[in-house]
């Protein structure tokens, strides 16, 4: 059974700001390729749901890399996967709520 995914605001937000900024920065192509490839985790998690790291602080709180500068963080709620936020893997550690 397929898990529903909703995005939340936070998340959407801070997706479009990163699409922006590859976009200008790296080209089409890189933002193009992260739209690719975190797709593809999204359908691995609604396959999986419990793939995620569990969060030390939020306990329903789960967390995916997408790259290896962004990782995804979400809770699953009866038979729906809400999406969370997106951290940049190299800031602080205490800027996300979730570690």
């Amino acid at each position: 059974m397929a898990y529903k995914i909703i995005y939340k605001k936070r998340f959407q937000k801070r997706l479009f700001k990163l699409l922006d900024y590859l976009k200008s920065a790296w080209g089409e192509e890189v933002a193009d390729e992260f739209i690719i490839r975190l797709q593809k985790r999204l359908q691995t998690l609604s396959k999986q749901p419990y793939i995620g790291a569990p969060s030390s602080v939020i306990k329903p709180v789960r967390s995916i890399l997408i790259t290896k500068h962004n990782r995804l963080y979400y809770r699953i709620k009866d038979d729906t996967i809400e999406v969370l936020n997106m951290y940049d893997t190299r800031r602080h550690p205490r800027k996300s709520i979730y570690l």
